[in-house]
């Protein structure tokens, strides 16, 4: 995934947003922040189910669907960019719909070391029909044999600043002159305490371009919001997709 010198600056905005909050408050973090907690979807008027118009999208024909989509969640809860990938046939109606809501949706922000931090967030949003009426799922998480069970369980986190080296995924030198969008999947094996144990290259594809490699650099020495399962942290052994696009 590569969003450019605008998702730069963006960054840049949001891990100083972070470090000002911390400098600037003289008295001990309040013990109502836990240690640690994963962006979470909320149930608001301003998270993204209750953003998502599921009528109109039934008007529209939209029929059963799926939709994977990341974003950037800062310490406000506010969404800074987001894409959505790997749709199911014929659900182009359902990611027109969540773009466009995931642009004024707000989440409720992680937590590390009792602050809020931006964090890179990964969710799924099913949508079907049911007897006419629409039922919309929305996960946060990708793991398919997760979203199969519907389990409570959200994926880990990449935050950035503190200890964590991430800043996102950088778009490699391919040395081609045509620019490709291109993924690559990782296995991560991150422990509760949100350390990356084991990381492995899955696939890359188109294959040969450095995408693999880049997702690698990106991800080595990124810290983790553990992965959380029924509300506590746990280990996790996930597929991560990482999404390249060429700035315009």
């Amino acid at each position: 995934m590569r969003f450019g010198t605008f998702w730069l600056v963006g960054l840049l905005l949001i891990v100083g947003v972070a470090s000002s909050q911390t400098t600037k408050t003289a008295s001990p973090a309040t013990p109502a922040l836990p240690m640690y907690r994963p962006a979470l979807l909320g149930t608001g008027p301003d998270s993204l189910v209750n953003r998502i118009d599921t009528v109109d999208l039934i008007k529209k024909g939209q029929k059963d669907a799926a939709i994977m989509f990341s974003c950037i969640v800062a310490p406000t809860g506010d969404i800074l960019l987001s894409e959505t990938y790997r749709g199911t046939p014929e659900s182009k109606l359902l990611e027109q719909e969540v773009l466009k809501r995931l642009s004024n949706t707000k989440l409720i922000p992680a937590i590390h070391n009792h602050k809020p931090v931006p964090v890179f967030f990964y969710g799924t949003v099913v949508f079907s029909v049911v007897n006419g009426k629409p039922r919309l799922r929305i996960f946060s998480n990708q793991q398919v044999d997760e979203l199969k069970k519907e389990n409570d369980f959200i994926d880990p986190q990449p935050y950035f600043g503190d200890d964590s080296k991430f800043t996102g995924p950088h778009y490699p030198d391919t040395g081609s002159t045509v620019r490709l969008t291109g993924v690559a999947e990782l296995a991560l094996n991150v422990d509760a305490a949100g350390n990356l144990k084991n990381m492995q290259l899955v696939s890359e594809s188109p294959p040969l371009l450095g995408f693999g490699g880049a997702a690698i650099s990106d991800f080595r020495e990124a810290k983790f919001i553990p992965a959380f399962r029924n509300g506590q942290p746990v280990e996790s052994k996930v597929t991560l997709r990482v999404y390249f696009k060429p700035s315009d």
